[in-house]
């Protein structure tokens, strides 16, 4: 089974060992819940850190097998039964091989690699910023990527360096996903696991923000932007307008697991739409599918296609599940899908941008910082807990067709 694979995704050292893992929300009766806001100084005894958790991607054409490799290793994005675990690099470098010319490709007609390390750098800076001007002076933010450089294990060796002694966790995506987040934090519970003495709550005291999807400052940026786009629009354009959200899709059976990302991602398009205005018409639909099994529907490329026939002739794009640009907006979003909204008879196809450094959006990260810093921590064990069910044999025969036919 695939899970939170870029369509056109395609490292040689893999960062992974493969499991077969099923899926619960994480630590649902812990959750971190919107508090206010404190803005006093921190203890000068302490040393707050921010790691900020995001996919990574290829920065040049020579990188993008090697980033392949890592995201195929990844067990919680191909999903093997045990007796299979042990191929699990193997396939993951046919798949990388078999891809990468394809995904090479696609990183070329964006200017040859991915930049979601330097806007994630970017946000780590004004992250840093926001978080001083909060009353957090000596607040250090790190990035720690999954499939490229800097990986977290980076990341980690830097918050070490620095004796950093409490630590906020912010995975950058904002509805949770074992494929996503969890995959994340997984590696991030492996290398605290190894190393107890270190990482012990005596000396770093760690806290995990799970997921954000439904905050208002994350809503309010969203809606501003989308409203902005609008206004962008002539009376005429706005007569026959839809705004379309389109989120990566899953597949459905990580659904069926208790993954929440789906009923994360309706909720927060539905809170959003509230603030933009009712007036608005507004669908959902789901990206960058891959392989025979069900992903999670309706499919962006076929809810384009419906809206054209019906004779909508403005389209305004959103891509809700991702807070910086990257292949998934600048090439499927702005290339292919435009491409096909214009072929099918759309007129205008507008995108709005993700929210990248959005001065409110940046000022809501920092917020949510420091609620997270005041509140119990929630361990990264806690945050990663997971049901023990495993896979019918159904499912472990679906997700090894669904590993060999990515290489097609």
């Amino acid at each position: 089974m695939m899970g939170f694979v870029p369509s056109s995704f395609s490292g040689l050292r893999s960062r992974t060992q493969g499991r077969s893992v099923s899926v619960r929300p994480p630590a649902a009766a812990r959750r971190l819940t919107v508090r206010a806001v404190a803005t006093a100084p921190v203890q000068t005894e302490e040393k707050l850190g921010v790691l900020l958790l995001n996919l990574g991607g290829p920065e040049r054409p020579e990188d993008v097998e090697g980033f392949l490799y890592n995201l195929f290793s990844d067990p919680d994005i191909i999903r093997l039964p045990p007796a299979l675990s042990p191929i699990q690099g193997f396939l993951a470098g046919e798949i990388a091989r078999a891809r990468a010319p394809k995904s090479r490709a696609a990183y070329e007609s964006i200017g040859g690699g991915s930049p979601i390390r330097r806007i994630t750098s970017e946000q780590a800076d004004a992250l840093a910023t926001a978080l001083q001007q909060k009353g957090y002076p000596d607040a250090k933010v790190y990035v720690g990527m999954r499939y490229w450089h800097p990986f977290t294990e980076e990341a980690v060796d830097e918050i070490k360096k620095d004796g950093v002694s409490k630590l906020v966790v912010l995975p950058l995506y904002p509805q949770y996903s074992i494929s996503t987040s969890g995959s994340s934090l997984r590696v991030l519970d492996k290398i605290f696991k190894e190393d107890i003495q270190t990482w012990n709550s005596k000396n770093v005291d760690h806290t995990v923000i799970t997921d954000w999807y439904n905050r208002d400052g994350y809503k309010q940026a969203m809606a501003s932007l989308i409203s902005k786009s609008i206004a962008e629009l002539t009376d005429e354009q706005k007569s026959s307008m839809t705004v379309m959200f389109s989120a990566h899709g899953v597949p459905e059976s990580y659904i069926e697991a208790g993954d929440p990302y789906q009923k994360q991602i309706q909720e927060c398009c539905k809170g959003v739409m509230e603030l933009v205005g009712s007036e608005v018409s507004w669908t959902l639909c789901y990206q960058s599918r891959v392989g025979p099994v069900k992903w999670l529907s309706p499919y962006t490329d076929e809810v384009i296609e419906e809206l054209a026939e019906s004779g909508l002739k403005t389209l305004v794009v959103v891509p809700v599940s991702f807070v910086s640009e990257h292949i998934e907006t600048l090439e499927e979003i702005d290339i292919e899908y435009r491409e096909l909204a214009l072929e099918k008879g759309i007129e205008t196809f507008q995108r709005v941008p993700a929210l990248g450094l959005d001065e409110s959006f940046i000022s809501d990260l920092g917020d949510m910082v420091i609620e997270a810093k005041q509140q119990p921590s929630l361990k990264v064990t806690e945050a990663m807990a997971l049901s023990a069910g495993e896979a019918t044999k159904a499912e472990e025969v679906c997700l090894v067709t669904s590993a060999f036919d990515v290489l097609q």
